[in-house]
């Protein structure tokens, strides 16, 4: 997290003792100690606001699926090269003419071209 090992964080906790005091130390301690209560409540609550509000799907969800950390682009792109889906042989059509020529085939000469309110 941010680069802090074990030793830095020890470092800084004896360099914090000696600059607050042994006066205020303890003053301090327990207002960490209530910010990290609070934290943890604020957590629970969240869990549990969500445990209500998604129901029995909840618990139902495979978090660890979820994680970042899981994800490997290598391994997503190498699995979607190797699926073989073959197409269906309906949806292909042979063209036999261009794109701009089956579009002004569309309408029939007389014909009035669609015309959507909406869109204006």
């Amino acid at each position: 997290m941010f680069g802090l090992t074990f030793d830095k964080l020890l470092i800084v906790a004896v360099i914090a003792a000696f600059l607050i005091g042994p006066e205020r130390l303890p003053t301090y301690a327990a207002k960490l100690g209530q910010l990290v209560r609070s934290l943890r409540d604020f957590a629970n609550g969240a869990k549990t606001r969500m445990r209500d509000e998604m129901g029995p799907e909840f618990d139902e969800v495979d978090w660890k699926k979820l994680d970042p950390r899981q994800y490997d682009p290598r391994r997503i792109i190498r699995e979607a090269l190797l699926e073989e889906t073959p197409a269906p042989a309906s949806a292909i059509k042979p063209v036999t003419q261009s794109a701009y020529a089956q579009r002004r085939g569309a309408l029939t000469p007389g014909s009035v071209p669609p015309f959507d309110a909406e869109a204006t």
